[in-house]
C-alpha cells in the first residue's frame, strides 16, 4: 500500500496493487500494520457499505462530532464516484478548503478522512459500491452534516446533482459564526 498526502493534513489517498493472473486479481483493502502513519492508536470498529445507482447523486456532506468523532477510510468496490472531504476543524490552516480524488474499483484507491472533517461523494458511474471502515460507531446524537453545494466551501461537483436524499438537501448552510469542530 502506498499512502499520498493531500492539501489537507490527516486526508490521505491510500493506493493498492491489485495482483492479477489468468483466474482474476487479488488486493489487500486493509492492513492494520501498513497503514499504522495515518491510524496511529486509532481501531477500525465498523464496516459499513453503500449502494447509491444513480449517475449524478450526491450523498453528504457528513461528520460525527465527539466524543464519537470518527476517521473513515472509503473505498470503491464497484463503480467510479467523486468523492470528497472537508476540513471542518477548528484552528485548521486548511479550515473550509476541500479536496476530492475519483475512487474506483479499477483505480484500487481509498480515501483517508480524518475526525472533524466532512465527506460526501457525486456518483460518476451507475449502482457504485462504496465499502466504508469507522474508527467510531454511529451515534445519531453525535452526527452532523453540512449542506453539498454550500458556497462557502464552493465544492466543484463535476456532474448537476440528481438525485438527494430529502435529509442531505435539507443540511444547513455554514453561518458566519462558525468556526469549526472541536477535535
Amino acid at each position: 500500500m502506498k499512502i499520498i498526502d493531500t492539501a489537507i493534513q490527516g486526508v490521505h489517498i491510500v493506493e493498492s496493487t491489485a495482483f492479477q493472473d489468468k483466474r482474476g486479481a487479488f488486493s489487500r483493502l486493509f492492513c492494520a500494520q501498513e497503514l499504522a502513519p495515518v491510524l496511529g492508536q486509532r481501531h477500525v470498529v465498523q464496516i459499513n457499505k453503500s449502494l447509491t445507482c444513480k449517475v449524478g447523486a450526491i450523498r453528504g456532506m457528513h461528520y460525527q462530532i465527539a466524543p464519537q468523532a470518527e476517521m473513515k477510510i472509503v473505498r470503491c468496490l464497484k463503480g467510479r464516484v467523486f468523492d470528497v472531504a472537508v476540513d471542518l476543524r477548528h484552528g485548521s490552516p486548511t479550515f473550509r478548503q476541500w479536496v476530492a480524488l475519483d475512487l474506483s474499483s479499477e483505480k484500487c484507491n481509498a480515501f483517508v478522512i480524518p475526525e472533524g472533517c466532512a465527506h460526501g461523494f457525486q456518483v460518476l458511474e451507475a449502482n457504485s459500491e462504496l465499502l466504508y471502515l469507522h474508527t467510531a460507531y454511529y451515534t445519531p446524537a453525535c452526527e452532523g452534516a453540512v449542506h453539498f453545494d454550500d458556497p462557502k466551501l464552493g465544492i466543484q461537483w463535476p456532474l448537476p446533482p440528481t438525485d438527494l436524499s430529502a435529509r442531505d438537501q435539507n443540511h444547513t448552510f455554514l453561518d458566519e459564526q462558525f468556526s469549526g469542530l472541536a477535535l
